[in-house]
C-alpha cells in the first residue's frame, strides 16, 4: 500500500472512530453515563440596564430522565437580586416546581422560599432564551396586577423580553422531548 493510501485509510478510521464516540456521548451511551436528563436550565446573567441597576438571575433547574412526562417533578433552585442605583436592593431564592423547555427557550416556576421582598411564599415564573452571548430573559411580575392577588399557575411566565448584559449570559437550556404514545 502506498503512503497516500495509508494516510487516507488512517484518516478515515480516525474520523469514523471520533464520530462514533461523539454519537455515544451525545446520546448518553458513554461508558458509565446514565440517561440524559429530560430538561435543564442552568447559568447566570446580569440584565442590561443603562440606568445603572444591577440585576442578576441564577438558575440550577433540572428534570430527571425518569420524570420526562412530568415537568412539575423538576427540581432545583433559582434566584435573583436587584441593586438599584441608589444602593437599595431586593433579592429572592425559589424552589423549582416546574420546568418546560423547547429548543433554546425555557420557562421555570418556583415558590420563593427566602427573600427580603413581598415575593416570599409566592410562585414566580421566569423565561429564558439561550442565544449564546445574547441571551434574553422575562419574568411573571411584569404585569400591573398586585402581587398579593395574583395566583400564577405552574410553568407560566412572560416572554423573554429583557436583554442580558453583553458578556454575562451563560444560560444553558437542555431541550425537552416529551414522549407521546404511538397509535
Amino acid at each position: 500500500m502506498n503512503r497516500r493510501t495509508k494516510i487516507a485509510a488512517i484518516g478515515a478510521t480516525l474520523l469514523l472512530t471520533a464520530g462514533a464516540a461523539g454519537s455515544a456521548v451525545a446520546s448518553g451511551d458513554g461508558a458509565g453515563a446514565g440517561p440524559r436528563e429530560a430538561a435543564a436550565l442552568t447559568g447566570t446573567a446580569k440584565l442590561y440596564r443603562p440606568a445603572g441597576d444591577d440585576i442578576t438571575f441564577t438558575f440550577d433547574a433540572h428534570l430527571a430522565a425518569e420524570d420526562n412526562m412530568d415537568p412539575e417533578a423538576a427540581t432545583g433552585t433559582f434566584g435573583f437580586r436587584h441593586v438599584f442605583p441608589d444602593g437599595t436592593s431586593g433579592w429572592a431564592k425559589a424552589r423549582v416546581d416546574c420546568l418546560v423547555t423547547g429548543g433554546r427557550v425555557a420557562v421555570v416556576t418556583g415558590v420563593v422560599t427566602d427573600s427580603d421582598t413581598p415575593f416570599k411564599g409566592k410562585r414566580v415564573g421566569i423565561s429564558v432564551h439561550d442565544q449564546g452571548r445574547h441571551d434574553r430573559l422575562g419574568y411573571s411580575w411584569i404585569g400591573s396586577e398586585p402581587e398579593e392577588t395574583r395566583k400564577l399557575p405552574k410553568c407560566m411566565s412572560a416572554a423573554p423580553f429583557e436583554k442580558v448584559e453583553h458578556g454575562t449570559g451563560d444560560f444553558r437550556v437542555l431541550p425537552w422531548y416529551p414522549e407521546y404514545p404511538s397509535d
